[in-house]
């Protein structure tokens, strides 16, 4: 039997073409869509772009936290790991949510590490929703968010961020109004890609009041947890009263400690929910990153090099909004993340995709449109359409070397 027979009989083809992982030419021809990350990355390296684009590191994390995976990889950490994750790195979790938060979790029953915090977050999803629920997320979100609920085949409600003079903040009154009986999950993320908006009591607290009102469970993204600026603080929502029972918390070592590439992520909540994300986890990764849990566990306990990176990163993004703003964007400072969003409108671009093309031949630089963290034809679509999302995880010398390209666009 041929390999496309066989494909032939799958309910994976409607999922994957609803979600838009799954594309069909003019001629008939299906192919896996190629995500504007992708497209971008492959300009910026055609034209020699500076890629402000992707949000990854270019330098890696704190040396002896490299130095101790090198170890356990001589000290015979090369096999499968428990399934759940070793139980140095669960304890580690568990402690720092003690540390950090007050929260109190078991490592035993209530903690599982995965293949990074985009597997914690497609296991859980595949496993606690399905054909006749309802999702509600954040928009602009992060672009797994769709592309899982798609395959789910629940539905997707997107509830847009409003920007204003303070950031981008939810509108309470949206959210209570896209929810509904069937509203199984709500999924956030905070601080927020890519607004960089770091979500605050008023906000966590309405979301809190309609997941309770709902019966829904909360899946919250916190992977920039540790990357907050100025006055922002991050609050799991996990913390506020009667929400630990009903929350899913996700995290990742790699934006907290700049190993991007190690993949090691986790996930807590209540021990029943946690169960049901291991049953789906086993059949994706099964286990992954033996020699990197036993370091990142170690790096857990440290609470130095969060800080450092923050501040470090504080000053890159003020170079960057500086930057941008002089060469004529209207720029959204963030108060967390990785990300600024600059509007190209006040340069006469009112089509932000159109100007991420045409900016490495403008200006040497690339960006990310802002409609590809939105659903097409959503009211969070329009008000993004003229904006991009720019990095600044990069070394100075980088960020100063494309804020100077930038100076040079037309109208700048």
């Amino acid at each position: 039997m041929s390999a496309a027979r066989l494909a032939a009989g799958g309910g994976w083809r409607a999922a994957a073409r609803g979600s838009g992982l799954l594309r069909v030419s003019p001629d008939g021809t299906e192919h896996v869509a190629s995500t504007i990350f992708a497209e971008m990355s492959a300009l910026a390296l055609r034209t020699g772009a500076i890629n402000l684009g992707q949000g990854f590191p270019d330098v890696d994390g704190p040396a002896w936290i490299a130095e101790a995976a090198v170890q356990a990889v001589r000290d015979g950490h090369n096999q499968y790991p428990p399934g759940p994750g070793i139980a140095e790195l669960r304890e580690a979790i568990a402690d720092h949510q003690r540390r950090r938060y007050d929260l109190e979790v078991d490592p035993g029953t209530e903690v599982l590490v995965t293949t990074g915090a985009t597997e914690a977050l497609a296991a859980a999803l595949l496993a606690l929703v399905g054909p006749g629920d309802e999702v509600i997320t954040l928009e602009p979100f992060y672009d797994s968010y769709g592309g899982v609920i798609g395959l789910t085949g629940a539905r997707h409600v997107p509830v847009a961020l409003v920007a204003s003079p303070t950031g981008f903040r939810l509108d309470a009154a949206a959210l209570r109004a896209a929810a509904s009986p069937r509203t199984r999950l709500i999924l956030i993320n905070t601080p927020h890609n890519p607004t960089g908006a770091v979500l605050d009591a008023d906000e966590l607290a309405a979301i809190a009041q309609v997941a309770t009102d709902c019966d829904a469970i909360v899946l919250t993204d916190e992977v920039y947890e540790h990357l907050t600026y100025g006055d922002s603080v991050h609050v799991p929502i996990a913390t506020l009263p009667g929400m630990a029972g009903r929350t899913l918390t996700v995290s990742s070592s790699g934006k907290t400690f700049s190993f991007t590439g190690w993949k090691i992520g986790w996930i807590h909540g209540p021990a029943e929910l946690i169960t049901a994300v291991r049953t789906v986890k086993q059949f994706l990764t099964y286990v992954s990153g033996a020699p990197f849990q036993p370091a990142i566990a170690r790096a857990l306990a440290d609470d130095d090099a969060p800080r450092e990176l923050a501040a470090s990163l504080a000053a890159r993004r003020d170079l960057l909004c500086e930057g941008l703003a002089a060469a004529g964007f209207a720029v959204t400072v963030p108060q967390g993340t990785y990300f600024v969003v600059a509007d190209g409108a006040p340069l006469g671009f009112p089509d932000g995709a159109e100007l991420c093309r045409r900016l490495p031949e403008l200006a040497g630089v690339v960006a990310i449109p802002m409609t590809a963290f939105c659903s097409e034809g959503s009211p969070a679509n329009a008000a993004l359409r003229s904006s991009l999302r720019f990095t600044f995880v990069k070394r100075p010398e980088v960020l100063e070397q494309a804020v100077d390209r930038l100076s040079r666009l037309p109208g700048a």
